[in-house]
C-alpha cells in the first residue's frame, strides 16, 4: 500500500466561485500510479467547499441561486459582528458543504459518474488563493 500526499493550489474569485479541478486529480492519479485505492481531498479553510455536481454552466447557476437562497449574502450574521469582515454567510456556506471528499481509485482511474466533475467552491467574500491536499491511498497492483 502507497500513501502520496500533496497539494493543488487555486486562485478564486470568492462569492460563490465554482471551479471544476477534476482533471487537476486525475492528473495527480495517473502521476501516481495508483491501481486501485482512494483520493482523499481537503481544501484548508473555513470559508470553502468540496463536493461534485454536473459541472455545466446552467447547474453551476442553479447552484449559485439555491445557495444564494439557503444562505443569504446580503444580511447580518453574529459572526459580522464579532470579527467586522463580513464573510458569517461564507463560513456557514462552507459548513453546510464540507472541506472535504473522497473518491475510490479503481482499475487507475477515478470512479466518478459521467457527468460528474469535483468541484471547489469558495464562499469568501474576497478573492483567494485556496489549497487543496490530496491524498492518494492504494497500489499499483
Amino acid at each position: 500500500m502507497k500513501v502520496n500526499t500533496s497539494k493543488l493550489t487555486e486562485t478564486t474569485q470568492g462569492f460563490c466561485d465554482i471551479i471544476d479541478i477534476t482533471a487537476k486529480v486525475t492528473a495527480q492519479v495517473r502521476d501516481a500510479e495508483i491501481k486501485d485505492g482512494l483520493v482523499a481531498l481537503f481544501v484548508t479553510g473555513s470559508t470553502a467547499a468540496l463536493t461534485t455536481i454536473e459541472h455545466e454552466p446552467g447547474l453551476v447557476q442553479d447552484l449559485k441561486e439555491l445557495i444564494e437562497k439557503l444562505i443569504p449574502s446580503d444580511r447580518r450574521y453574529h459572526h459580522d459582528d464579532r470579527w467586522g469582515d463580513d464573510n458569517g454567510f461564507s463560513h456557514l456556506r462552507a459548513s453546510l458543504f464540507g472541506p472535504s471528499l473522497q473518491i475510490p481509485i479503481a482499475h487507475g482511474r477515478l470512479a466518478l459518474g459521467t457527468w460528474q466533475q469535483i468541484i471547489l467552491l469558495d464562499f469568501d467574500n474576497r478573492p483567494r488563493t485556496r489549497e487543496i491536499v490530496v491524498q492518494l491511498i492504494g497500489g499499483r497492483e
